[in-house]
């Protein structure tokens, strides 16, 4: 089963690449992975109809006891069934359906094969978790398909508002299967239905969340209206995605959950109401199209319904129809989809006062679409008529349903029949309709499904004993299915439901006025607009309410919520330690008290540029700190990373008015300075606490002897960062990649994966043999220039660099490492900056920020797939022996790896950053001919 998952995998990463090759006909080629499904599952017929079971389970997520598991059983079997059949030959419809030139045309196939394997793996998960991680990439690959047309607003619209009911159900769904989950010990739904469940409150709420997620899904009313509007998707996606696949995803939930959970008290109030309900408005709301497609779609809506009260109902003969009639929706629906695809393909319009005479031209279309249409009516010997008859003999002891079911299924007599009057009928007064000769690659498909349907029902008897398993699980069914049962009382219903159906079709024409203001006060597509529009209303008056531009606000807002709701904890509890110590040294009281006065000045500071200095104290001061507690290697961080901001906010500050307001502040500069002092209380009694209240021993104290031992390094920092807590380096990496992303794109930044411009040559003449000391200096105004900071720099930049490089190779077993040394080199190329100016970065730095970040995060990576490929496990270091003559038996770590990662990914943000906050703030300000405080300077050195 795995096997199958990954080969979808494969086949829709290489879709996109065939249809390029060979355009619409790599879907053929393709189709054969759902087939490969398909015959798969052919192969285990017999141990399904052995009531038996294939189970694969792959460990995955330890820690969360997530594992890989797919068990298939009766339901599953018959879903791998339809999923994988009707998948093939929608594919190979697609070949035929889509033009070479199609928009989009690769990723729609793409996502289609990719679809079809998250379907297969939801149809085929065991694990609750699994389950719901397939059931969301349904959602977002059909967001995908129902949205192909991006140019088309209504495909858009569509689209999203599928997501929208879909995902919030599925949210919904999960929260439930995390309470079911939890109380059973285990997310592994085949032990969860082994062992008695919990009782009470938290079973009934579990049970409604998830229903909740199988109700959206199968658009069930109040979660109708997404369907009809996904009508906006191609054909083919309507043909499998609401007919065969995804819409019964919550239909298969319902039926694997009900033989445990259908008497849980909401269970069948929830199901057979809300199903009934959606059957007959459904099939009411089919009768008023006039598009084939929306018809089918409304059809699908009330047959999604009727399916939902059998498999919901949670008896063996209602389980056992049930699960015929969700085998023969899927042959005559996908087969009518088709039908109706090939109609708007060859005549160009679905609209049925449009079409006239298509029988007659068409007439093996019209015997595909007669038997479809038969079998969805339910007329003898189809399998529909089994089905049906299996249902209303499933629900003779509940009258009122059955009443309900029988005029259901007279709508759907009626519906059927406008159907096929609509498209192949001949109207006087509608012109013709003149197709083409049938393509075969479109007939074929949608008459292999209706064919099915029809040798299915003498068939009875045999689907009877495959389906029959399934059923058991409620106890014994009384009903067999077949064909004929005698002259029964469903039998009768039936023949009742079909002369209906025909009369009211037939008195539609006269009754039409009347029929046309019996309608709803609002459709679900009505709703949902109405819900929307109301829920945006609300978000833009609460943002409206609560942001209002201000940042202090929105900072003190946050610091006020921390003083209050931890602090009032805190003081409420008051768990403190009976000693504590306030110092080790007296010089930790200095440099504590430097940087409480630094921070007293800073709040009270007017200037932007006194209080930024001041802050800068407070976190030279924390690095003293670390110093005196003995953590050189946190020390030397906190220190460069304190210059690195301090060079970040002297870039910032050009831009920035010089004082921070011109408003009188005192009192807001008071209540600043009350609500620093509480936070700085409140997290000091946070730390004081969490430190007191410790009872395991701390996993840090295994940390120094594991550094020596498994990552062969004494720097237990840097082992840490890149071995012991790889993982965490890896996603802190990741972010940084983000965030230097972000800041280039927000600030002015254009190209990232080249050099930016080189210097130009300045306007002023000078002698070739004059001496240089940066050769972007020149193009800086005379005023703007240091020579001595031009020298200094020219001598000590590159012997910053090396001491970065010395710094990420001690790292490992001395204060230092790639992040520290990234920072050195960092500063480097901010001196160069600040010296030469924009020209003088280009010369310092020729390569692209995006190219340097993009390949120390490549570099990482590999540095964890090579550990994988030798260790065995990812980002585990290992070390490698390098004996030279005189040395001694010097080695390589291969974190080191990780570590120039590390390195390369910090020179490019803190370069992003540079070329972002400085040279582009200065191009723009030399095109602006403006001045950076009170000089304005132009290439030229133009004094203005």
């Amino acid at each position: 089963m795995l096997v199958l998952l990954l080969l979808h995998l494969l086949a829709a990463l290489l879709a996109p690449l065939l249809v390029r090759w060979w355009g619409p006909r790599a879907c053929y080629p393709l189709a054969l992975v759902p087939a490969a499904a398909f015959g798969w599952a052919l192969t285990r017929t017999r141990t399904v109809r052995d009531g038996g079971a294939v189970v694969e389970t792959y460990h995955w997520i330890g820690q969360l006891d997530l594992d890989v598991a797919l068990r298939m059983t009766t339901l599953s079997w018959l879903m791998t069934l339809l999923v994988g059949g009707v998948g093939a030959l929608v594919l190979v419809y697609c070949g035929r359906y889509f033009a070479a030139d199609a928009a989009g045309l690769p990723r729609f196939v793409a996502v289609l094969v990719a679809f079809a394997g998250a379907m297969l793996g939801l149809v085929l998960a065991d694990d609750l978790l699994l389950l719901y991680v397939f059931w969301e990439l349904t959602t977002v690959f059909s967001y995908l398909l129902i949205g192909h047309s991006t140019e088309r607003r209504a495909s858009r619209w569509a689209a999203a508002q599928a997501l929208t009911v879909t995902t919030l159900g599925g949210l919904a769904m999960l929260l439930g299967f995390l309470i079911l989950g939890g109380h059973a010990g285990t997310y592994h739904w085949s032990e969860i239905a082994a062992a008695p469940l919990p009782g009470g409150g938290t079973l009934v709420a579990a049970v409604l969340l998830i229903l909740a997620g199988a109700l959206a899904k199968s658009a069930i009313v109040p979660f109708n209206g997404w369907l009809p509007v996904a009508m906006a998707a191609p054909t083919p996606v309507s043909a499998y995605l609401h007919a065969a696949a995804m819409v019964k995803a919550g239909v298969y939930l319902i039926g694997l959950l009900a033989p445990v959970l259908a008497d849980v008290g909401p269970w069948r109030p929830v199901l057979l109401t809300l199903g009934l309900v959606t059957m007959l408005v459904g099939g009411w709301a089919a009768l008023r199209q006039c598009d084939l497609k929306l018809l089918l779609a409304y059809g699908t809506v009330s047959q999604l319904g009727l399916l939902t009260v059998m498999i919901g109902t949670g008896s063996a003969d209602a389980a056992l129809a049930g699960v015929a009639m969700l085998l023969a929706h899927a042959l005559f629906k996908a087969a009518l989809f088709l039908v109706v695809g090939l109609i708007d393909h060859e005549v160009g319009t679905r609209d049925l006062r449009e079409l006239s005479g298509l029988g007659r031209r068409a007439p093996v279309l019209a015997v595909v679409a007669t038997l479809a249409a038969a079998s969805m009516a339910g007329v003898p010997p189809l399998l529909g008529f089994v089905a049906k008859e299996a249902v209303l003999a499933a629900q003779a002891d509940r009258p009122v349903l059955l009443v309900g079911l029988v005029l259901g299924t007279v709508l759907t007599v009626a519906y059927s029949i406008r159907f096929l009057w609509g498209a192949f009928a001949t109207r006087p007064g509608v012109a013709a309709a003149e197709p083409g000769p049938l393509p075969l690659p479109m007939l074929a498909p949608p008459a292999l499904l209706a064919l099915a349907g029809l040798v299915a029902g003498p068939a009875a008897a045999g689907i009877d004993g495959l389906l029959g398993p399934y059923a058991e699980l409620f106890g014994p069914p009384h009903e067999k299915l077949a064909l004929w049962h005698g002259l029964t009382p469903a039998l009768g219903l039936s023949a009742l439901a079909l002369a209906g159906g025909a009369v009211l079709h037939a008195v539609r024409g006269p009754l039409a006025p009347t029929l046309a203001r019996w309608r709803l006060p609002f459709t679900g597509n009505q709703g949902y607009e109405w819900a929307t529009h109301h829920f945006d209303r609300l978000a833009i008056e609460v943002t409206g309410a609560t942001q209002r531009g201000s940042l202090p606000l929105y900072l003190g807002t946050i610091l006020l919520a921390l003083v209050l709701v931890p602090g009032t904890a805190l003081v409420s509890t008051s768990p403190w330690q009976t000693r504590i110590a306030f110092w080790d040294s007296p010089l930790q009281l200095v440099v504590g008290l430097v940087i409480g006065v630094a921070a007293v000045f800073a709040v009270n500071a007017r200037r932007r540029l006194t209080a930024m200095l001041l802050v800068g104290v407070t976190g030279y001061g924390t690095a003293m700190l670390f110093v005196l507690h003995g953590a050189p290697d946190l020390a030397l961080t906190q220190f460069l990373v304190e210059t690195s901001t301090i060079a970040v906010f002297v870039l910032v500050l050009r831009r920035l008015p010089e004082r921070f307001s011109a408003r009188p502040l005192r009192r807001s500069r008071w209540a600043r300075r009350v609500l620093g002092v509480a936070v700085g209380v409140v997290l000091a009694g946070l730390a004081l606490v969490a430190s007191g209240a410790r009872t395991a021993v701390p996993i840090s104290t295994a940390f120094p002897a594991l550094a020596v031992a498994e990552g062969y390094g004494r720097n237990v920092v840097n082992v840490t960062l890149v071995d012991i807590r790889a993982w965490d380096t890896m996603g802190e990496i990741s972010v940084l990649v983000v965030t230097a992303t972000g800041v280039a794109s927000l600030i002015f930044e254009r190209s990232r994966t080249g050099p930016r411009p080189r210097r130009v040559e300045p306007a002023s003449p000078r002698r070739d043999d004059r001496p240089v000391w940066l050769r972007g200096g020149a193009t800086l105004h005379a005023r703007r220039r240091s020579i001595v900071f031009e020298v200094v720099t020219r001598l000590l930049f590159h012997t910053i660099v090396l001491f970065s490089l010395f710094l990420l190779f001690s790292g490992h077993n001395a204060p230092g490492g790639g992040f520290a040394g990234g920072l050195v080199a960092s500063l480097a190329l901010a001196v160069r900056y600040l010296a030469g100016g924009r020209y003088e970065l280009a010369e310092a730095a020729p390569v692209g920020a995006g190219t340097v970040l993009g390949a120390g995060l490549a570099i990482s990576v590999g540095g964890g797939v090579l550990s994988l490929l030798a260790a065995g496990t990812v980002l585990e270091s290992f070390k490698i022996d390098l004996p030279l003559p005189g040395l001694g038996g010097p080695y390589l770590v291969t974190s080191l790896f990780f570590d120039i990662g590390v390195y390369l990914i910090v020179v490019g943000l803190m370069l992003d950053i540079l070329r972002s906050l400085g040279a582009e703030i200065d191009r723009h300000i030399e095109a602006a001919g403006k001045s950076d405080r009170g000089l304005v300077v132009d290439h030229e050195g133009d004094r203005r």
